[in-house]
């Protein structure tokens, strides 16, 4: 069965970060793993209260989720899926990834 959401590269999503036209970044890791590193600009709503800050966005808004390695946003992107938002996407690879790809002198754990 495939997956009720899209997915989006580390590459692609610095891309539309530079054009202006990046979506909105949720990181849904824990706070001390966004304490040590995170991306400029994403905002921190942790996987395990997903039921309480999902109701506070909008379900037509743009949004691209991000964890660690992409497990637990893909979790994110498929329960939010569900629930009737459409433009959602998960980051390949996490910050792990973006690390790698975008910015190397971001610290991986």
């Amino acid at each position: 069965m495939p997956q009720p959401f899209d997915e989006i590269t580390p590459r692609e999503l610095q891309a539309l970060r530079e054009a202006g036209t990046a979506p909105r970044i949720i990181d849904v890791r824990e706070s001390h793993e966004y304490d040590y590193c995170h991306i400029d600009g994403a905002e921190l709503k942790p996987l395990g209260q997903i039921a309480t800050w999902a109701r506070e966005l909008d379900p037509n808004e743009e949004y691209v989720f991000q964890c660690h390695v992409g497990g637990r946003s893909g979790t994110a992107c498929m329960m939010l899926s569900r629930a009737g938002f459409s433009h959602v996407k998960n980051l390949v690879g996490g910050i792990d990834r973006w690390a790698v790809e975008v910015d190397p002198n971001m610290p991986r754990y």
